[in-house]
């Protein structure tokens, strides 16, 4: 597959540190998990980069996030009970409200209480809940996402997300570098893509394709998303738009007008303290046809095309991290440009890891 790219257009960027120790920043909302998995009067304990919390939906009132631990003895508040809105732990019964402090001990007297736990910033969009677990000083200049496509009625919206084991970057590499098509040539046919040129900022990359289909057919699940529209594997024409935009993925396809036929929003959340794998939160929503209903015959195609995409992408992005893992480094020779820039992006937006000791 051939890469019309100039190769002098973008500079090299120097050495970096090496990506997969860059930690993804906390100063950032993260989505946690899916509304519909947590039901009134529940918790259930989640975690982001190795930090276990636990999520509690009181059967009125807003969802709340506290650590998931009693600061009694340490046990999780998620194996505990919601009564009203507090949640009481499991083993002694301390109870804690969703601002983390200990509002009952029972055999304490009420003068007598004991310091609570930390509780984070907690809101619901999109379908789904998310955390801020940063630095609440710089909580009000954190920019909460936007979710337009899966709030908008003029798309119908698939929720999907599995645990992938690897370092997030492997996940932005993947889905900004579209030279990957040969990978899926089983779901898709050969698909040549053509670059067309990038747009930087200090948190954001973006990029432009077209895309065009050499070899084999369309598959069900790709025309089921463009109905009547040529699809951008057809020729070049329509145009795909990704942007990373720290800590999150937007994907955007346009065929013909402003407004998109497919709009992907993507969030990698760490979930081990060393970063190595991930769980993700993809909102893919596709653009209703003028024709009532036909969308909604065409949707299980489209579901089992992009699991099966997805499916691929999983299973690449785990082979990287075994690779990496087996040298002990990166050994990657890189040779797209964007590439070494969105490096640049996510080491620059990261947290560096942590110095080793002897260093």
């Amino acid at each position: 597959m051939s890469l019309s790219i100039d190769l002098a257009e973008i500079p090299n960027q120097p050495a970096l540190a090496d990506l997969r120790r860059v930690g993804s920043h906390p100063d950032h909302w993260y989505p946690l998990a899916w509304s519909r998995a947590l039901k009134p009067g529940r918790a259930i304990g989640v975690q982001f980069a190795g930090a276990p919390i636990v999520l509690v939906r009181p059967k009125s009132g807003p969802v709340f996030a506290l650590e998931d631990r009693c600061a009694h003895r340490q046990v999780p508040l998620h194996a505990g009970v919601v009564e009203g809105e507090a949640i009481r732990c499991c083993y002694h019964g301390w109870t804690y409200d969703g601002s983390g402090r200990c509002i009952d001990v029972p055999y304490l007297g009420k003068d007598k209480l004991p310091n609570g736990v930390r509780a984070y910033p907690c809101r619901e969009s999109g379908g789904m809940i998310l955390v801020y677990p940063g630095d609440p000083e710089r909580l009000d200049a954190c920019r909460f996402p936007q979710f337009e496509a899966a709030t908008d009625r003029r798309y119908k919206t698939r929720r999907f997300g599995k645990i992938v084991g690897c370092h997030y970057s492997f996940m932005h590499e993947n889905l900004m570098d579209m030279n990957h098509q040969f990978l899926h040539r089983r779901q898709m046919g050969q698909i040549k893509p053509r670059y067309l040129g990038r747009r930087v900022g200090t948190d954001w990359l973006e990029i432009d394709y077209t895309f065009a289909r050499t070899a084999g057919k369309q598959p069900i699940g790709e025309a089921a998303i463009f109905g009547a529209r040529k699809g951008p594997a057809v020729q070049h024409g329509a145009l795909m738009t990704i942007r990373t935009e720290y800590p999150y993925q937007i994907l955007k396809i346009r065929a013909g007008d402003d407004q998109p036929v497919m709009d992907l929003w993507i969030a990698y959340v760490p979930l081990d303290a060393a970063q190595r794998s991930n769980r993700t939160f993809g909102l893919l929503s596709v653009r209703k046809p003028r024709l009532p209903g036909v969308l909604d015959l065409a949707w299980p195609f489209i579901c089992w095309f992009t699991e099966r995409i997805f499916t691929e992408d999983r299973w690449i992005v785990e082979q990287e991290q075994a690779a990496y893992d087996r040298q002990g480094g990166n050994w990657n020779q890189e040779v797209f440009p964007v590439i070494r820039e969105l490096g640049a992006l996510l080491t620059r937006c990261g947290r560096p890891p942590e110095p080793t000791l002897g260093a």
